[in-house]
């Protein structure tokens, strides 16, 4: 748990402020592997299943190594005060390391745990320390400015140099006179919060301003300038008329576009006129042919846009068609509906096909709806919604940036903001600068995303004011020890993996054996679940050769399909999104059909991964993975004992559900076997639950949300739910506690699951908890979640080119096996 703001008074009421800090002792440094140096920032984590003191915290290193823990006492102070939210956050630092004389470790180490507390809270925080004889030393205190408090509100302020601090131009000059928009109260029934009415406020402003795009400036000869590219040209350049609406999850983007939809759809013949708001007035022929607004986004978004319809509008006010399934293919019927709603694999499917109606359509507006799915510029998804014509386009994400400052790219090449939309330009203005650290390029960003973007948070983690007033959220990592047995069995598989990725030895034979490297270390990751999760002969996890070729192996062909399919975090290596008609080649690694297709046609005609060459006869269509019955597979094991981390999870669920019997809790996994295997163990507990998973249509999604919703004695109080089925788009405000019962690799996707519960309509406190097997794989992948936000941080560090990449993935092939 990191400090999320420091300051020494002013800012937000509300804002956690640097209260002082206790100098205590870490202990049993010679139990672990983790080392420090002086003046490091350490991080504080709960351990409230530690089997020795269930106050425990534990202490760990910059690298995420467990270093040791905090001295009982001082822990039997923090922890009920860090569980209860009344310090959202405690920064320990390690002032200096003794050495020592005989060369080895110290028993104990010297660390000042600086405690943030919230306005609100700070009698009750200094009371409760104080009633335990510990002396805080308070920043008016003489000894405290010979701590190292200076150098933690430092790090803290450093460490703030994330998305919202790229989006802090937002909103600073032009855009905040913008006056507040009431909904049309003929079509939307709800009335929108104060944020909400702002955003609508601007979104409209940006689709009917006049003003000259950014950059751009009149001359005193009567022509136009671009400042950055020195173009010149005597026609006035037209307006951008749409933008990047960034705010944060949970925040109610939905209705807000809803009200904005509404206010330009075609008025009734003989209707009345919208009540609280103007409707929009079209001025020109052109405009009044098509008022129709499409709506592209995921399929677990799908039953978002129903609900909130449903919800938050009059009934038939708004006509709206599902562009899914059996659609039509004539473009006059569609131009008939207010609303189109469909997906980016549908418009990436019928991007290349002859009679689809909507590349034909110059919409009205076209809204990307959880725009980050088109982060990569090469797939066909990506170029599908470019292509489309609109006079509006809007990118709508929580989450603008994933991965790295290149995200935005195919953001602006939708939006066609010139230059920015053409690449060249986009890495010769904004990318190489920021590569290089140079302010230049960090500048144009900032003013860029201030120019065309509205980004508002939720809370003040990042130093910024929160919009609305939601409780706090917290996060802790909940570590598991592995039985006896399941860790005999983990460290034999572990091994033999590392001295397989040893025998492959150089990068080229890592490279031709990828998948099933990738193959390996699912099963690890599945070990950490359940031994069920995954087969037990060994010899099915290794290749029988250095180098495996599928062709007239149809179980090698099973096993690398199963990869897929067995977790939900497998990306194409090409488009980096989970592979559509899954295609595995000769060489076991595995593509999207159209991508591998699309780079035979190209001239060099070989395997992107291993560079061996590849024709049309080498491509292989994944079999369909058999599921065996779900009801049989619920029940499985129900005369086994049960995992440690299923234990782990149940205990806190009936802990839970002690303190607060009302309560109702997500359990997210990207196994959806894993789902399945847990029904039985927490229906014999007791808990009725429901489950939430990717195989449902979107139909039995939205009936299973509003199930979750319901309240009364005999109402669910647990769903099992895959990240896939409910990272994106879905209000879960019913539960308030979040389990994520597997890491995942991209850090933003787990929080964009955790915010399904912390969001608009949330009433009470929510807390998050990680569940990480010690010394696993586990801890390695949140060592990769912390380097994917180190790259998003501060200037984004180096993208990189193609090489750079592939020296990355195999890295952290590497990485995940402890080499």
């Amino acid at each position: 748990m990191a400090a999320s703001s420091s300051r020494g008074g002013g800012g937000d009421d509300n804002e956690p402020y640097l209260l002082g800090f206790l100098v205590t002792k870490i202990v049993g440094l010679k139990h672990y592997k983790g080392i420090v140096s002086g003046r490091e920032k350490v991080t504080l984590v709960r351990e409230p299943l530690n089997q020795y003191d269930d106050n425990a915290i534990a202490v760990h290193n910059r690298r995420g190594v467990k270093v040791g823990h905090i001295e009982k006492p001082i822990a039997g102070v923090l922890a009920p005060l860090l569980d209860s939210l009344l310090i959202p956050d405690a920064v320990g630092i390690v002032p200096k390391v003794p050495s020592s004389k005989y060369g080895g470790k110290p028993f104990k180490l010297v660390c000042q745990v600086h405690i943030f507390a919230r306005p609100a809270a700070a009698d009750i925080v200094k009371e409760a320390i104080k009633d335990k004889g510990l002396a805080l030393i308070y920043p008016r205190h003489a000894e405290f400015s010979l701590s190292e408090s200076a150098f933690v509100q430092e790090e803290t302020k450093r460490s703030d140099q994330d998305v919202d601090k790229l989006f802090a131009l937002v909103g600073k000059d032009g855009d905040c006179k913008i006056e507040p928009m009431d909904a049309p109260g003929d079509v939307v029934l709800s009335a929108l919060f104060e944020h909400q009415k702002e955003a609508l406020g601007w979104l409209v402003h940006r689709e009917e301003s006049c003003d000259l795009p950014p950059f751009w400036e009149e001359d005193t000869d009567g022509g136009y300038k671009n400042v950055l590219t020195c173009q010149d040209t005597k026609e006035r350049p037209a307006p951008l008329r749409g933008g990047i609406f960034a705010d944060d999850m949970g925040l109610g983007k939905t209705l807000t576009l809803l009200s904005l939809i509404a206010r330009s759809k075609a008025p009734n013949v003989g209707g009345k006129k919208a009540k609280g708001a103007k409707r929009r007035k079209i001025d020109d022929d052109a405009e009044e042919a098509s008022r129709t607004t499409l709506v592209v986004c995921p399929p677990s978004v799908f039953s978002s846009w129903v609900t909130q319809l449903e919800e938050h509008t009059k009934a038939g006010s708004l006509k709206v068609y599902m562009y899914h399934g059996e659609r039509t293919n004539d473009k006059k019927v569609l131009l008939k509906y207010d609303i189109v709603i469909t997906t980016y694999s549908i418009l990436g499917m019928e991007f290349g096909q002859e009679g689809s109606p909507v590349k034909d359509i110059e919409w009205f507006r076209v809204i990307l709806d959880e725009a980050h799915v088109i982060k990569n510029s090469k797939a066909l998804q990506t170029q599908a919604v470019t292509a489309l014509n609109a006079q509006r386009r809007w990118v709508v994400t929580g989450t603008p940036i994933q991965n790295s400052s290149l995200d935005l790219f195919p953001l602006m090449a939708f939006l066609k903001f010139e230059p920015f939309s053409i690449k060249s330009y986009w890495l010769s203005l904004i990318q190489q600068p920021l590569g290089k650290g140079d302010k230049a390029g960090l500048s144009r960003l900032q003013n860029l995303l201030g120019a065309i973007s509205l980004r508002r948070i939720k809370d003040t983690e990042s130093g910024s004011k929160s919009v609305i007033a939601l409780p706090p959220k917290t996060v802790v990592a909940c570590y598991i020890e592995l039985s006896a047995e399941e860790r005999e069995f983990y460290d034999q598989m572990e091994l033999e993996g590392r001295n397989k990725m040893l025998e492959f030895g150089d990068r080229d034979l890592i490279s031709r054996n990828y998948s099933t490297v990738l193959f390996f270390i699912l099963r690890l990751r599945q070990l950490c679940n359940d031994v069920a999760l995954c087969p037990l002969d060994m010899k099915s996890w290794f290749p029988t050769s250095s180098i495996e070729d599928v062709a007239n192996n149809p179980e090698l062909l099973k096993k690398l399909a199963s990869l897929v399919d067995d977790g939900e975090d497998f990306d194409c290596p090409i488009c980096l999104s989970p592979p559509s008609k899954t295609v595995i080649t000769s060489c076991s690694h595995i593509y999207c059909q159209t991508c591998i297709l699309k780079i035979l046609k190209s001239s060099s005609s070989c395997c992107p991964i291993c560079r061996r060459s590849l024709s049309k006869e080498d491509l292989f269509i994944a079999p369909k993975i058999q599921h065996p019955d779900e009801d049989g597979l619920g029940s499985l094991g129900s005369d086994k004992p049960l995992s440690s981390k299923v234990q782990a999870l149940l205990e806190l669920l009936k802990r839970s559900q002690k303190e607060d019997p009302t309560s109702k809790s997500v359990v997210f996994s990207q196994f959806r076997k894993m789902l399945l295997l847990l029904e039985g163990p927490l229906k014999r507990a007791g808990f009725n639950i429901l489950r939430l998973d990717g195989s449902m249509n979107p139909k039995k999604r939205s009936d299973v949300i509003k199930q979750f919703a319901a309240i009364g004695p005999d109402a669910p109080t647990v769903l099992l739910a895959s990240l896939k089925a409910a990272g994106a788009g879905v209000n879960l405000t019913a539960a308030s506690t979040v389990y994520l019962f597997d890491p995942w690799w991209n850090p933003g996707v787990e929080e964009q699951a955790m915010d399904r519960v912390h969001r608009i309509g949330q009433t009470r406190p929510v807390k998050a908890v990680r569940l990480i097997v010690k010394g696993s794989i586990e801890e390695r992948v949140l060592e990769l979640q912390e380097r994917k936000k180190r790259l998003i941080s501060g200037a984004f560090g180096r993208n990189g080119g193609a090489k750079e990449k592939k020296e990355l993935r195999l890295e952290e092939l590497r990485m995940m096996m402890g080499l």
